[in-house]
This record gives C-alpha cells, sequence and structure tokens, in this order.
C-alpha cells in the first residue's frame, strides 16, 4: 500500500500517502484467497500501472455513498444485518492475532505506528488459552529429567506455581505461592 484516495466531507477526492509512515507497507496475502484476488484483478482492475484496484464502471474513483449503498443492498440480499465493511478489517485483524501473531507483527500488517490498535484484536479466547495451556504444559513437560514428551496436556492436575521456584524445582512451603485448579 503505497497511496489511498480519501473522499474529504465537501466530496473532494484528495489522492496521498497513507495516514502514517507505517501505512505504507507490503501485505502478505493468505493463498487461500488468491483465486478469489485474481479474479477480481482480471474482472474489475485495469491493465495500467496506476489502475485502481476499486472504481466505479467508469474506472473512476468510487464515492462514499455509492460504494455504502451497494455494499448494503449486498448485505440485505445475503441476509446480513449490522455488518459493516469497516468490521471486515476488524475480523481480519482479529484472526491474524488468532495464528498467534505477535503484537509488533499485528502492527506491521495493520499499518500501525503504535501498539494500542494491535493490542485492540489481540481478544483472549477460551481455545486460545487452551492452546497457551498446551505450550506452557509442553515447555513444562520437556524440562522433567528422563521425558521425552513432545506434547502434553495435564489438565488432570493441580499445578502450583511460586515465586523463586524453576521448572525443575518443586514450589516450597517458604516461599509465597497461589494454586490453578483446571
Amino acid at each position: 500500500m503505497e497511496e489511498q484516495i480519501q473522499e474529504l466531507s465537501n466530496g473532494e477526492l484528495v489522492v496521498g500517502p497513507p495516514k502514517s509512515d507505517a501505512g505504507v507497507r507490503t501485505v502478505a496475502i493468505p493463498p487461500a484467497i488468491l483465486p478469489e484476488i485474481e479474479a477480481h484483478l482480471a474482472s474489475f482492475v485495469g491493465v495500467e500501472a496506476d489502475a485502481m484496484l476499486f472504481s466505479n464502471i467508469n474506472g473512476a474513483p468510487l464515492r462514499r455513498a455509492t460504494f455504502y449503498t451497494v455494499w448494503s443492498r449486498a448485505m440485505k440480499r445475503v441476509g446480513i444485518t449490522g455488518l459493516r465493511f469497516h468490521d471486515l478489517r476488524h475480523t481480519g485483524n482479529t484472526l491474524a492475532a488468532m495464528t498467534g501473531a505477535s503484537t509488533k507483527e499485528l502492527m506491521s500488517r495493520m499499518g500501525q505506528s503504535s501498539p494500542r490498535a494491535a493490542l485492540i484484536y489481540q481478544h483472549a479466547t477460551q481455545a486460545r488459552d487452551e492452546a497457551i495451556a498446551n505450550g506452557l504444559s509442553t515447555l513444562i513437560e520437556a524440562q522433567r529429567p528422563g521425558s521425552h514428551t513432545t506434547t502434553a496436556s495435564r489438565t488432570d492436575q493441580d499445578w502450583s506455581i511460586a515465586e523463586g521456584a524453576s521448572l525443575k524445582q518443586p514450589a516450597r512451603a517458604r516461599h509465597q505461592s497461589f494454586s490453578m485448579r483446571p
């Protein structure tokens, strides 16, 4: 992404760079959606180097009102209510976060210069929490003497975590500790 078109409140279209330096970026596209993107490019985008990815039927920039009219019609046709176009950005960024992307990786992908926006998409989900717990269990199992386990799940046991205890040493009563039960 190198430039954008913004429609000002007075209707004027302004071509310029993204809002911040972080907005100038190259984003990897998931291979699973490449066929749809290639079909869009072949059907709707001109061959000129400066052709717009999304334009009206004459190749001119889409006006906000025109786009939202078409969007609303399409959503109504498929029976979806309350989905705004910008919600797709939120969904995509949430899915990217669910892959385990770090805050810095999300910032780069989204074109954000501060972690604040990226953190919005790193929702704590039960599935992710379980994946983290399983990852921690794998690390713990790997530290046990004689263990050749590569994956582990210890949801049936109580774990004690103590301040100052290592993975190889059990928690001692003299340490401040707490127990977590699954």
